[in-house]
């Protein structure tokens, strides 16, 4: 089953010429789920080559609003294509008290749209697979998400079966969905002596708007890949600390100490160069991109290899512009101001 991580926005708090406020799309098989959903999403996913997709559910990390100003217009957009197909959105203490605010904007929804109110824990459950909910520390409210896929039988030993004289044909299918079978002397053969071990799952985790913490470090424990904040350098550790944000360095640091495969900083303040951002990561951890806007990581099952970063220009043939200055914008903005 695909996994893909499309990153839709990747700018701290305000939009530059380049960069869009925070939104991160993952598809996996034929479900949808969108991270955050800045000012612009929905133009957003219709520059991304990905498309304005019709979503199974929004997660919503906080309420601040360069992470929620993309609601309203999304809502309606999918009202008015005729939407009639359910939409979960769910986010921490107050995002149902934000969608009554919103009502008068959004209007009458064609679809049932159902608000969930987290804490830690899973808060939708895939096929093979669950989205959980974790605690962050960005002052208010906030919370990360990890998926989780669930662990897959190992792969089965065919010279291993032939030798234990199991014919080949429906026999080897029982063994691989964990039957027993009795070959033609007689002889029980269990799964256990033609399987091999079970094979962890996939695990991407995204940790919003936060300090560093044992909440996001305890998720993306030997993850796929993780998806952190770097709102600034060691220039601005200070603003970090009390902004409640993460330096470059720190998510870094923390992606080793977890021993994730692939870090990925987003949530770029425009006064930072993304090279400098990855180069400070980069000191503490290697495995590091600063993905621009529509840029995509595949993550393949992990017996077929590492997370692959697939470059817009890539799969568009075109890259959004870069100004001079940096992830753009002017650089008396400060970005970190939520």
């Amino acid at each position: 089953m695909d996994l893909v991580v499309t990153f839709i926005g990747t700018s701290a708090s305000v939009p530059s010429a380049a960069r869009g406020t925070s939104a991160t799309l993952i598809s996996r098989g034929g479900r949808r789920w969108l991270v955050d959903c800045g000012e612009g999403t929905q133009r957003q996913l219709l520059r991304s080559g990905v498309g304005l997709v019709d979503l199974d559910a929004v997660l919503i990390t906080h309420l601040h609003g360069d992470h929620i100003l993309g609601l309203p217009g999304m809502l309606k957009t999918f009202a008015l294509r005729g939407r009639d197909e359910p939409l979960l959105l769910v986010g921490p203490d107050g995002v149902a008290d934000l969608m009554r605010t919103l009502h008068p904007l959004v209007g009458r929804l064609p679809f049932h749209l159902e608000v969930q109110e987290s804490g830690a824990g899973d808060v939708l459950r895939d096929d093979g697979a669950v989205v959980r909910a974790f605690h962050t520390d960005h002052g208010v409210r906030s919370l990360g998400y990890a998926l989780v896929e669930d662990s897959r039988p190992g792969a089965f030993d065919v010279d291993a079966a032939r030798g234990l004289g199991v014919p080949p044909g429906p026999d080897f299918g029982v063994l691989q969905r964990g039957g027993e079978v009795v070959n033609p002397a007689g002889v029980t053969v269990t799964p256990g002596q033609v399987m091999g071990d079970p094979r962890p799952g996939r695990v991407v985790v995204f940790s919003g708007d936060t300090r560093p913490c044992a909440g996001t470090e305890d998720a993306a424990r030997g993850a796929d890949l993780l998806v952190h904040e770097a709102t600034f350098c060691d220039e601005d550790a200070d603003r970090a600390v009390e902004t409640r944000h993460s330096t470059a360095r720190e998510a870094a640091a923390l992606a080793s100490r977890a021993g994730v495969a692939m870090l990925a900083l987003t949530h770029v303040s425009t006064r930072v160069q993304p090279r400098e951002a990855r180069r400070e990561a980069e000191a503490e951890f290697p495995g590091v991109i600063v993905p621009r806007d529509f840029d995509q990581v595949e993550i393949p099952l992990r017996e077929r290899g590492a997370p692959r970063l697939i470059p817009v220009q890539e799969r568009l043939g075109r890259a959004p512009r870069e100004p001079a200055g940096g992830s753009g914008g002017p650089a008396t903005v400060d970005a970190a101001s939520l």
